[in-house]
């Protein structure tokens, strides 16, 4: 008898093992490290002196204390005109994204919907085969949006990928309810508004989170459709900033030429790591407004098609 309990104690699975969770807890901060700490490590060189900034001579504190490099981005015009940019550009690309996606994808929900088929087809398409850059900016320069802000909504407002995610969320919502509504005498719009939008909340915080990164970090797009600086949105003035800055100091023989830009050089370096921070903390305040519904949004929208 006491030989079965013990081989039953053996073969139990136990759960809240504490040497499990230990590890369990070990690995989850090992993996919160290795996410956090290059913004950290970023932000630590930000805020040192200048000549440990350009010897990235810091890992854990700040070497010295300095702000220097904020607060000549708090004073630079052209950077808060790149910033304004970016917002003109984020929330109406992000407002449009949510609407296409939900004007489209709802009428897909209809099984006896005129076409269902092939609009489904013919959306697949272009998912696979695009024009190309040359094609693309042709369109653009017969459309008049060459050199225009709009070059940057009008061509991004919209995703199949996103219509296809919404449409899998909007199908795995109970045709039932929409019947119940149709018997009580709502509209194709109402069912929409009153039914479907408010349960869609979840998806529609995704495709907000997704649109608003990649709006906010583009600057390819921007690099070949908006010439005037006036117009650019804040990564490409960041990307002027690390990539466009290559004066040597070799090239000059003067000590005291030389020694003004060393100097300048240990403050650009600086800068950058400031600038990094400034760009980043708008979308990484953008995450706790809509975790809420993300990480639901994620799971439902692809448990059907």
């Amino acid at each position: 008898m006491q030989q079965k309990h013990a081989a039953a104690r053996k073969n139990k699975i136990r759960e809240g093992n504490p040497v499990i969770t230990v590890i369990l807890y070990l690995l989850a901060g090992l993996v919160a490290l290795i996410t956090v700490y290059p913004m950290y490590y970023v932000l630590i060189l930000s805020i040192s002196e200048p000549a440990a900034a350009i010897k990235m001579d810091a890992y854990l504190i700040p070497k010295g204390f300095s702000l220097s490099a904020y607060q000549l981005l708090a004073g630079n015009e052209e950077m808060w005109r790149a910033y304004l940019n970016t917002i003109l550009y984020t929330v109406p690309t992000t407002v449009l994204m949510l609407v296409t996606s939900m004007m489209v994808a709802y009428p897909l929900t209809y099984k006896n919907l005129l076409g269902r088929k092939f609009i489904n087809t013919f959306l697949l398409i272009p998912m696979y085969f695009g024009g190309g850059m040359i094609p693309t900016f042709l369109l653009m320069t017969k459309l008049g949006l060459y050199g225009s802000p709009l070059s940057q909504i009008i061509p991004v407002c919209f995703s199949i990928w996103y219509i296809i995610l919404t449409k899998a969320f909007l199908s795995s919502i109970p045709e039932g309810l929409r019947e119940a509504a149709r018997i009580d005498g709502a509209g194709v719009l109402q069912v929409l508004l009153k039914i479907y939008l408010p349960l869609a909340k979840p998806i529609m915080a995704v495709i907000a989170v997704y649109t608003i990164v990649n709006v906010w970090n583009s600057w390819f797009q921007a690099m070949i459709y908006l010439p005037k600086v006036e117009w650019q949105p804040l990564q490409l003035f960041l990307r002027r900033i690390l990539v466009e800055n290559t004066q040597q100091v070799g090239a000059t023989m003067d000590p005291e030429v030389a020694e003004e830009m060393v100097r300048r050089q240990m403050s650009n370096a600086q800068l950058k790591y400031a600038m990094i921070i400034f760009t980043s903390l708008p979308v990484l305040f953008t995450y706790p407004f809509f975790q809420k519904y993300f990480v639901k949004g994620v799971m439902l929208g692809s448990l059907k098609e």
